[in-house]
């Protein structure tokens, strides 16, 4: 019989499923469903941490896939196991089928997890869920009303659909069960994130979080950090330990030391009681060096400004015009306004009334419609021909009345960039026009606008990016985000300790650098010296 059961190993193993898979399937196809199927050599890792429970006899995976868990459990052990994997789509599952055609103990739904299982108990559950946003779903008032009355829970619209199969697989887990789940670490950090931490805290089934090198890619077609978090339904309740890998071969390594649990404690590992996560702050602060700690003088950010996104228009096609656009459909100049509305429209750390002259005689696209008059005919056209096609119902605007109309946002004296690989840049915005989200505004406090250029020069400075990156959100490849709270609640240098002497050169430094920049001969030397002065004054 083990000889049998070994042979039909070997054909499902012997295979690269996923890659013939992806041959078969459009890219849009697998987009729509989220679909980033797992590497085998973090399949294998996370089924030993399944089976390491000795009395393992049920294992569910809520987003099955083309069963890779299911297979590498089935490749490490001859336990007597029973399998059920559900997923939504029947393209993915009908080769599913086909792999475990003669495993009479694996069960496979057709069927959306979030709707179904909710009274069951696995003794393991291993997952890669869908990276979807949660607010996609047609019935996500259902499946909030469900995790209130089954969890207690109060989750938003923002939440992503991943943290809900979470949520839902740790209920599931029986008494000395394990789980295992790959999964951005994003909500770590982010609002939405908030009630999913004090969940796990509440919990206490949370065992590690293995997080990946955010400049490591997991998955190849998806910018998502990749971590892994690991729960024990058991009584060893008292931290959770945070393990940062560079590679995946580092797994390797990892895995004896896991395999021991709870005998043996990770080495050179961040290990947090459980009574001092705190569910209201970013958790990078448990597994990376915070760089404020190298600060002295710190206060802030909300004491000097106010970041909030730029203009949301719900159909940016429709709404943006170049001349082009502006004749063609003769609209009067009185209903556009100059506005921003992508980031290399505005490359550089100024942006003035000439570079906006320079887009706009190039024909680039930055006029935003601004309909306040329907009495002129060609105006009225224009809006009658959005609700033709369609634009007057899309999700912003069926929210508006009417559904043309701007969001009220007056021009901020600064942008900053919403992505990034290098650090946050901040644009002077001298031009005094509106910008899209491309991105954020920052508006300065009324009893500081005297010293507007002075919190500029700072901005500009490494010391700034570098206090700020304690709060950015990692993507894969590199790739960060800024959400307007993450700067709101940064820390940034207090001003006002400097003497009349520093300011004086820091404002010198910085009238020479926006010379230099403004005339396209930027000076990279001037910033240099004028983060060395931000250096001294702050750096412990």
């Amino acid at each position: 019989m083990i000889v049998e059961v070994l042979n039909k190993q070997e054909v499902i193993f012997s295979e690269n499923p996923e890659n013939e898979y992806i041959k078969t399937v459009s890219q849009e196809h697998r987009k729509k469903l989220a679909q980033f199927f797992t590497p085998y050599p973090i399949a294998q890792f996370m089924a030993k941490w399944i089976l390491s429970n000795p009395n393992c006899k049920t294992v569910l995976d809520p987003a099955l896939g083309l069963g890779v868990f299911f297979r590498a459990i089935l490749e490490n052990t001859d336990k007597q196991i029973h399998f059920k994997g559900y997923d939504i789509d029947s393209k993915v599952l009908e080769k599913s089928q086909e792999l475990f055609a003669d495993f009479d103990n694996v069960e496979i739904l057709n069927k959306d997890y979030m709707f179904n299982d909710w009274n069951n108990r696995y003794d393991g559950i291993i997952c890669n869920p869908p990276y979807l946003q949660f607010r996609d779903y047609n019935t996500k008032e259902d499946i909030l009303a469900a995790f209130q009355s089954r969890l207690g829970l109060t989750l938003n619209g923002f939440t992503n659909l991943y943290t809900l199969f979470l949520l839902k697989s740790i209920y599931q887990l029986n008494e000395n069960g394990r789980c295992a789940y790959l999964i951005p670490s994003e909500f770590l950090n982010s609002d939405y994130g908030t009630c999913v931490k004090k969940y796990l805290i509440e919990n206490k089934f949370l065992r590690y979080i293995i997080i990946f090198d955010f400049k490591e890619n997991i998955f190849s077609d998806a910018l998502t950090t990749s971590s892994i978090f690991l729960f024990a339904n058991d009584n060893e309740k008292t931290e959770v330990e945070f393990i940062n890998l560079t590679s995946q071969t580092d797994l390797e390594k990892l895995t004896e030391r896991i395999n021991s649990y709870p005998k043996l404690k990770l080495e050179k590992t961040q290990k947090i009681d459980y009574q001092e996560l705190n569910p209201n702050i970013k958790w990078r602060c448990y597994y990376q060096p915070q760089n404020t700690q190298k600060y002295q003088h710190l206060i802030s950010f909300r004491m000097y400004a106010k970041v909030v996104r730029g203009i949301a228009t719900g159909d940016n096609d429709y709404f943006s015009f170049n001349l082009e656009k502006q004749k063609q459909f003769g609209i009067d100049d009185k209903y556009l306004l100059p506005c921003v509305m992508r980031a290399t429209d505005a490359e550089g750390h100024f942006f003035t009334e000439n570079d906006f002259t320079n887009l706009k005689e190039k024909n680039k696209k930055v006029l935003l419609l601004n309909a306040t008059d329907l009495k002129d005919d060609n105006l009225k056209s224009y809006i009658e021909l959005g609700e033709k096609i369609g634009t007057n119902q899309r999700f912003l605007t069926s929210k508006r009345t009417p559904w043309f109309s701007l969001e009220n946002r007056i021009a901020s004296p600064i942008w900053v960039g919403v992505f990034n690989r290098k650090g946050l840049r901040f644009i002077r915005n001298e031009a005094n026009i509106k910008n899209l989200t491309t991105f954020h505004c920052v508006y300065l406090n009324t009893m500081f606008l005297q010293n507007t250029d002075l919190f500029f020069a700072y901005l500009l400075t490494d010391v700034a990016k570098e206090i700020f990156n304690d709060n950015k959100r990692e993507y894969g490849n590199g790739l960060n985000k800024f959400e307007p709270n993450d700067l709101n609640n940064s820390k940034i240098a207090d001003l006002s300790i400097l003497t009349e002497t520093q300011k004086i050169e820091m404002l010198e430094l910085y009238t020479v650098y926006r010379e230099s920049a403004i005339n396209k001969k930027t000076i990279p030397s001037i910033l240099e010296e004028l983060n060395l002065k931000f250096e001294k004054a702050y750096k412990k």
